[in-house]
């Protein structure tokens, strides 16, 4: 008897697969392949980190280096996993950056924190007694929780106090590139588009995955900060190169130096745009709004999320998070929680909403 035969659709588009040598890299919906961007919250937010051929865009806060917690764990978890990085910076030295790279957690320090993650589940304690201590509470999205057990491989707690080994990227697959000198952008494309050559989707498996990291592009410290369209067309040939392979391009801009049209230009060409924002020390009125305000060290939005190989759009639940240091050590996103007004409570990520009644006597406003 002939052997039964798959029909497929012949506008079917051949997915790679990942080989089980690299890890970092997972399946996702409509053949696409997430790379992890070493924050577990960012990558559960996304629904499952950085798509792979994608551009990835940060818009700095001139008053504060908070895109740099997002770039270290980017290069970090990179190297984790034996990824080729390439690194551009305004800098000088932009080797010297590296020493900078938060190192994985110790298994004792992961198990630690995960006990005191156990107050993130927000229920009444007389209904604690129907759980089972056992079961996984994250079960549903076991896919996207990359931080525990088996896809502890994926995406690493990192420890922003501890450095990380120099043998993670004293080796021959890390590059790092000084932008100040240099006159165009003609250096720089040629050397990422060589680099991006390494990873041509050509093939049927992905035997491995780039990532390149470009940090504070067209600062006043670049000789072509005033050429607008020199970047514009570089950012555009960037994305395109991405497309076609196996990496991930994140870049990170000041929008207020730059002209409102150049910013949102660049805004428009990326596949994921993200910003982030520095809180005021003493800032009462917000103060007033936010529980958990004082432990905020800065703010996180998510402008537009990746979406390769399809034309339904993401829609968040929220696209505003809270940036909080846990222990000062790991990096944490939560929801915005409204202090109660009126007699209204605000709800955090992955909570639902519920109608609880106030002290004061009043009708519920829906």
């Amino acid at each position: 008897m002939a052997a039964t035969r798959t029909r497929g659709s012949s506008f079917s588009r051949n997915v790679s697969t990942v080989t089980s040598q690299n890890s970092g890299l997972k399946h996702g919906p409509n053949g696409t392949t997430f790379l992890s961007s070493g924050i577990p919250d960012l990558d559960k937010i996304l629904g499952g980190g950085y798509t792979l051929g994608s551009l990835v865009m940060i818009m700095e806060d001139a008053e504060a280096p908070h895109h740099m917690l997002l770039l270290r764990n980017f290069m970090s978890q990179g190297l984790i996993h034996k990824h080729p990085l390439l690194y551009a910076s305004a800098s000088r030295d932009p080797k010297g950056f590296l020493g900078t790279l938060p190192a994985p957690a110790s298994a004792k320090e992961d198990k630690t924190r995960d006990l005191t993650n156990e107050k993130d589940l927000r229920i009444a304690w007389q209904y604690k007694k129907y759980f089972d201590p056992q079961l996984n509470i994250s079960s549903n999205n076991e896919s996207y929780l990359c931080c525990t057990g088996a896809q502890q491989d994926y995406c690493n707690d990192l420890d922003l106090r501890k450095p990380l080994d120099r043998h993670f990227y004293s080796g021959m697959n890390v590059g790092c590139v000084s932008i100040q000198d240099s006159p165009d952008l003609a250096s720089l494309q040629d050397q990422c588009a060589k680099f991006l050559s390494q990873f041509s989707r050509n093939e049927a498996n992905i035997s491995s995955a780039g990532r390149i990291a470009i940090q504070s592009f067209c600062s006043p410290q670049c000789k072509f900060a005033n050429m607008e369209w020199h970047m514009l067309s570089f950012i555009r040939s960037l994305k395109a190169m991405a497309r076609s392979s196996n990496a991930v391009v994140l870049v990170s801009f000041p929008p207020s130096l730059l002209s409102p049209s150049c910013s949102k230009r660049l805004q428009h060409m990326a596949d994921t745009l993200l910003s982030v924002r520095a809180i005021p020390d003493e800032d009462k009125e917000m103060a007033k709004l936010l529980t958990g305000y004082q432990d905020m060290v800065g703010l996180l939005n998510v402008h537009k999320v990746a979406r390769l190989n399809t034309q339904v759009p993401v829609i968040l639940e929220t696209t505003t998070f809270s940036i909080k240091l846990h222990k000062r050590r790991y990096l944490v996103l939560e929801c915005l929680n409204q202090a109660p007004v009126d007699g209204s409570s605000g709800s955090s990520y992955n909570t639902s909403g519920s109608c609880s009644g106030s002290t004061k006597a009043g009708s519920l406003d829906f």
